[in-house]
């Protein structure tokens, strides 16, 4: 009796993933775990903020436990505590948004006090955040971000009543891809490609659109997909969730939907 072969649903799947590194490195596994072939191609990178004096100043404010709150937005943010070699008092509490957030700050030695349960962005650690702090205010916050986030979770703070300093963590930059890639996704050669962030879709866009209708947009959740449309990308598929295994249980439907 022959034994059947089970076929993965991304079988001869070329996958464009915009990130390298560790993330990189596991979307990359779990996609061929489903049969896919990844193409890495980093799009962005990170460079140090261009006002180094001011995020100085606050990480040592933050030592010296001036600050009854952390906010961290991104693993990008918790390196650069680490290559600061912050120590984060114990008086000061520490929100993070997202569960990678969360596991890179943990891995790195911090604390975390509050993820997010539900939505995983700045409104909805708003959204939790009356509760998880007991409704003090004001409360003197330091918020993280990179120079191109928009400042949401400020403005929600110091809407509520809080004492906000939200200081550039970090600048994002856009890196050029291989013609090969180029001319791969122009000729339609790739099957899909992984959105990852607002950041991520503005180069996908500049270096690779238009995006031929046969290769699948997938965003990795409702604030990338709308960071994205509103740079002229079209978007295809939405993961449910920000995180990897929510995007490439996404494709996985739309493969098996096709």
């Amino acid at each position: 009796m022959t034994k059947s072969v089970e076929v993965k649903p991304l079988a001869g799947w070329r996958v464009l993933v915009p990130r390298g590194g560790p993330w990189g490195d596991q979307v990359s596994a779990k996609l061929r775990a489903q049969g896919a072939q990844p193409v890495v191609a980093p799009m962005i990178n990170f460079a140090p903020t261009d006002d180094a004096p001011t995020l100085e100043a606050a990480l040592e404010r933050l030592a010296a436990g001036e600050f009854d709150w952390m906010t961290v937005t991104s693993a990008t943010t918790v390196d650069v505590l680490s290559s600061h070699r912050v120590v984060v008092p114990p008086t000061t509490r520490v929100a993070a948004v997202g569960e990678t957030t969360a596991a890179a700050l943990i891995a790195a030695g911090y604390q975390v006090d509050i993820v997010p349960s539900e939505d995983n962005s700045a409104r909805g650690l708003l959204a939790e955040w009356e509760a998880a702090t007991d409704g003090v205010i004001p409360l003197r916050i330091l918020t993280l971000r990179s120079e191109i986030a928009k400042p949401l979770l400020t403005e929600g703070l110091r809407r509520i009543g809080h004492d906000v300093q939200s200081v550039v963590a970090y600048r994002t930059i856009g890196v050029p891809v291989s013609e090969q890639v180029v001319a791969d996704v122009a000729a339609g050669r790739l099957h899909a490609v992984l959105v990852t962030s607002g950041s991520v879709a503005q180069q996908v866009q500049e270096q690779l659109g238009p995006i031929p209708e046969t290769t699948l947009v997938a965003c990795i959740g409702p604030r990338t997909a709308k960071d994205a449309a509103a740079v002229g990308l079209r978007v295809d598929v939405i993961a449910d969730e920000r995180s990897a295994e929510s995007l490439i249980d996404a494709l996985v439907r739309a493969a098996r939907a096709s």
